[in-house]
């Protein structure tokens, strides 16, 4: 994990445009987001997939930043007034509280474009040929409308409303589960996996995706906004029902449980050394932030 996190943030900061040029604010209001501490999920996920499959690593970390950017650009967007609203990101006043609202949004939009800059430059295909091509279309596919963008706008539209179970598990696994599905499925395709294998990593995404999104909702109710460097209680705040809000705490964790021995079930079909992604499952399932 922690060769992983080192190669991710060197290669981010890499990535980082230049401050000193005309458009100084907003690569300011890049910088502050990218670069604050964070998880770092998905970019690991890619990387731990790729190297599952006997991949290169190295040759995957363009492609790794490139989700990490997309997740940042989401959350400048996310936290802006006519999203969520929320004033705090990551233990740090959100992006649109420190550079103002216009800038935040401009900082968002240039992330997208980052993104696909590092994934489709010539350096990254030269050593990724079609197969950089492929996963840079899938994380296409799972940002946009029918993916992260499309379970943003199911958010929106049932605020204030009594969404079913199956509505909410829907949005989860487009707004949140969309990054991680296109994060496990980018390693394996970057690794030259087959498509048995890609399928593979999908399903276990599918798993620890939905199952990470009801710790954050557990975590909404039962921990405290210095924990979590966000605010809690938004849900509520902004009349959103959630799942736990819908089933209960502990038929939440019930659900975590299931879905991480899911996850766990999909690597005993992986021919490949697994250990990390199976101690990266339970990690999730159990975090406190």
């Amino acid at each position: 994990m922690n060769k992983y996190l080192d190669d991710i943030e060197k290669y981010l900061e890499q990535l980082m445009p230049d401050e000193n040029c005309c458009e100084e604010n907003v690569v300011k209001a890049i910088r502050y987001s990218v670069l604050a501490e964070g998880k770092r999920v998905r970019p690991t996920l890619v990387l731990a997939f790729c190297e599952a499959f006997g991949g290169d690593v190295e040759a995957a970390l363009p492609y790794a930043c490139a989700i990490e950017m997309i997740h940042a650009y989401s959350l400048i967007h996310d936290d802006l007034p006519c999203m969520d609203n929320d004033d705090l990101r990551r233990g740090r006043p959100s992006n649109h509280k420190v550079f103002g609202e216009d800038i935040a949004l401009l900082a968002g939009d240039a992330l997208q474009s980052l993104a696909f800059e590092s994934m489709l430059s010539p350096s990254a295909l030269e050593k990724t040929g079609s197969n950089g091509a492929r996963a840079a279309h899938i994380l296409a596919c799972e940002c946009g409308v029918h993916g992260m963008v499309g379970g943003q706008v199911i958010d929106l539209e049932t605020e204030g409303k009594d969404p079913s179970v199956e509505i909410i598990s829907e949005m989860y696994s487009k707004k949140t589960g969309a990054l991680i599905r296109a994060a496990c499925t980018m390693g394996a395709v970057l690794a030259g996996a087959d498509n048995r294998a890609v399928s593979l990593a999908r399903t276990y995404a599918e798993n620890i995706g939905l199952a990470f999104q009801i710790v954050d909702d557990i975590l909404d109710i039962e921990s405290d906004t210095q924990t979590l460097g966000k605010p809690v209680g938004s849900d509520a705040e902004n009349e959103k029902v959630n799942y736990v809000t819908k089933v209960g705490v502990d038929s939440g964790r019930e659900l975590v449980e299931k879905l991480t021995s899911n996850a766990l079930k999909v690597l005993d079909e992986i021919s490949a050394d697994t250990d990390f992604l199976r101690d990266f499952a339970v990690s999730l399932s159990h975090r406190l932030k």
